[in-house]
């Protein structure tokens, strides 16, 4: 079986229909067909229903979907051992949102352009599912937050910016004290469930700031913008940019110094693509180190 006629399956349903996934492969929508109809005849089941330009999975083709994205990603691995001299292969990258948005895009940039031979899977996620996913295997590495729980052996971790927790305000209420607004403004409160939202609330309460809350959730540039339009204040790490364009707000320091939040690596030890690993970890701290400069 030529796993390229699985390739080309498995971008056909990902991508839905012959035509972007021949744009896709660079081949003919022909070619696309030849190659599902082929595979079709070696397994003896229809993978693909086809409804005009538009494609559907079947439920033979569904029950081996999977399968088909682990050998693939095998044979990639197989790829990046035997190639010893060289960093190929595929990597399996988990982020959380902040990381997603303000670390990972100048990462990858430098990565693809020094290493053009890679693929990178990225799965957007919260810190938490995150680190469960590097721990089984799932995930090679991934760009989170720093856990409140000891690691287990088989996973590392390197520490690649803090944020310290800053009051968010309208330009026009910058002159005022921090503590002053928190007690008095609307809050706009960062997610009591996530974890930088726990440090908010453990700052809040270490000083005997009992908040008027407006609102709660756990989107940055979301406050950002809410604050902006004079809906409240709020208590948040001072993420990476890129923050959302047009907003007019300061961040003010807080008056006594607290554990900022802690934006990180977490990889597998024992995964076969360590070279692509350690490639990774060396433009995150690059990147880092440019941003803590800017």
């Amino acid at each position: 079986m030529d796993t390229q006629f699985l390739y080309t399956f498995v971008n056909v349903v990902d991508r839905g229909s012959m035509a972007a996934a021949a744009r896709f492969l660079n081949i003919t929508p022909a070619a696309v067909a030849q190659q599902v109809r082929t595979l079709e005849r070696e397994l003896g089941v229809p993978l693909i229903a086809r409804a005009g330009r538009t494609v559907s999975v079947t439920e033979e083709g569904s029950r081996i979907l999977q399968r088909a994205r682990d050998l693939l990603r095998d044979v990639a691995d197989l790829r990046s051992v035997a190639n010893d001299r060289s960093v190929s292969g595929e990597l399996r990258l988990g982020a959380c949102p902040t990381g997603l948005a303000g670390l990972l895009p100048d990462v990858l940039a430098r990565m693809v352009s020094k290493f053009p031979q890679i693929n990178v899977f990225i799965k957007p996620g919260y810190s938490a599912e995150l680190y469960g996913d590097v721990e089984r295997g799932e995930l090679d590495a991934a760009i989170v937050l720093e856990a409140p729980f000891v690691l287990p052996k088989t996973c590392r971790w390197e520490v690649l910016r803090e944020e310290p927790l800053v009051v968010l305000v309208r330009e026009d209420m910058a002159h005022r004290h921090p503590h002053e607004l928190l007690a008095n403004e609307p809050l706009i409160r960062y997610d009591r469930h996530q974890w930088g939202g726990r440090q908010a609330d453990e700052y809040l309460r270490r000083h005997g700031i009992v908040p008027r809350e407006r609102f709660e959730l756990n989107a940055l540039n979301a406050i950002a913008v809410m604050v902006d339009r004079g809906l409240g204040v709020s208590l948040v790490p001072d993420w990476a940019q890129p923050w959302p364009q047009g907003v007019r707000v300061a961040r003010l320091p807080l008056p006594e110094a607290c554990v900022p939040r802690r934006m990180g690596m977490v990889w597998s030890s024992v995964t076969v693509r360590s070279r692509l690993v350690a490639a990774l970890r060396e433009e995150c701290r690059g990147v880092a180190a440019a941003q803590a400069a800017a």
